[in-house]
């Protein structure tokens, strides 16, 4: 064991892992019930979407304060604390007589959500450094990604025998035991010594620092657009199994597990490429698996025309590979550039690509879900951004920024 590891590596990222999972599994898990939700409502496509978008709003706000908090009181303290909100939010939904009471409860399972995604990576930093970090980061992004391929696989098992509030009971019975193997085996990674007080007007100028800090925010921006490819297909699951695929509820694997698939693939080549390949060269490589799969699918698109499983997924597959690749790298770097609020760093990073992926399922996704190729071509103009980003990046700094380059991440003159 590392000598700063409080705890097995392989528990740690099976904890970290399974406390990340509570994002993909709020969203994915009701894809196959938006119809009968919608019927139960009686409401349109459009609105039925908005349980995503509130979602991913709270989410993205309340990512803002995770992070810092645990800085001030401690991992433990802040995971234990969102985890019993999420289980209550998950209650509330499956209880909700209404979609605006429905809607509200989600807003709440938003807010609580990404505790353990953002706290987590804190943790990860807070115990190892370089490369041991990275194929811990990986290990953790590996059981992450099983929770977009198995939670649709699960809420269609769940429609098969019970109504829709059964998907929410479990989402609270999941939490419950995610909260108990917490407090039995996560112990506290940020002691006394290291913490730093709240404070609010503090917070408030020291995410305007970091946004003023060209090196972090072109990083937090190449991650959110990379990713952002993907989640415009994630978030338009339904529209894209069910209408575009003419699959039915039971078949949202068919989209899911390739693309998955793909993403855990990936983590694991990052994790076996730590100490062989350099992340600077690491990350070109994920942005370039990422290129080829939008000329895929964009091809793909032109030829055919009307998609079908299983060749319409493949580039999903294939782009999913390549962020895998890339995200390590970006978060780390990020990390790096604040060694002593990593918490809030953290959050920031969060918040930008969860506002950016609010965007996406309120905004975008309506406006493209109709057709394979409005899809193909924008998830490709997210992928060319991200790369932009990341290459303006690079050619400024050209090495990928650790604690001994801090001083310079932190100039002063980095400014937009």
């Amino acid at each position: 064991m590392h000598p700063r590891l409080p705890v097995s590596r392989v528990r740690l990222a099976v904890l970290l892992g399974a406390l990340a999972m509570f994002g993909a599994f709020s969203i994915d898990t009701i894809f196959p019930a938006f119809p009968a939700m919608a019927a139960d409502f009686r409401a349109s496509k459009v609105a039925m979407q908005q349980t995503i978008s509130v979602y991913l709003l709270a989410y993205a706000a309340m990512s803002l304060f995770h992070g810092p908090m645990s800085d001030a009181v401690g991992r433990r303290r802040v995971i234990l604390g969102g985890v019993a909100v999420f289980v209550l939010a998950s209650v509330g939904c499956a209880l909700a007589p209404d979609l605006n009471t429905l809607l509200a409860f989600r807003v709440l399972q938003g807010l609580s959500a990404g505790v353990g995604l953002i706290v987590g990576r804190a943790v990860i930093r807070d115990c190892l450094d370089g490369e041991d970090a990275q194929r811990l980061m990986s290990q953790v992004t590996m059981i992450f990604g099983i929770a977009p391929a198995i939670a649709p696989i699960i809420g269609g098992w769940i429609l098969g025998f019970a109504d829709w509030p059964a998907i929410f009971w479990f989402l609270a019975l999941f939490g419950a035991a995610i909260w108990l193997a917490t407090a039995r085996w996560l112990p506290e990674t940020h002691p006394p010594a290291r913490r730093r007080a709240f404070h609010p007007a503090q917070l408030w100028h020291g995410n305007l620092a970091m946004l003023r800090n060209r090196a972090f925010l072109r990083l937090a921006l190449a991650g959110s657009f990379n990713f952002g490819a993907l989640f415009l297909y994630i978030s338009s699951a339904p529209a894209f199994v069910l209408d575009l695929l003419g699959l039915n509820e039971q078949q949202f694997a068919w989209f899911f597990v390739p693309t998955i698939s793909g993403m855990m693939l990936g983590a694991y080549t990052s994790g076996r490429m730590a100490g062989r390949i350099s992340g600077p060269r690491l990350a070109r490589l994920g942005f370039a698996v990422c290129g080829l799969a939008v000329a895929v699918n964009v091809g793909y698109n032109l030829l055919v025309g009307a998609p079908a499983a299983p060749l319409a997924v493949l580039p999903m597959m294939l782009n999913a590979f390549g962020i895998a690749l890339v995200f390590p790298i970006l978060t780390l770097a990020i990390l790096d550039m604040y060694p002593h609020q990593r918490g809030a760093a953290s959050s920031l990073q969060a918040f930008i690509g969860l506002g950016f992926n609010a965007l996406i399922a309120g905004l975008v996704s309506p406006l493209v879900s109709h057709g394979g190729l409005a899809l193909a071509l924008t998830a490709g103009g997210f992928t060319f951004l991200a790369w932009w980003l990341w290459f303006g990046y690079m050619r400024r700094h050209h090495v990928v920024p650790g604690p001994v380059a801090e001083a310079a991440a932190l100039e002063p003159t980095e400014r937009l």
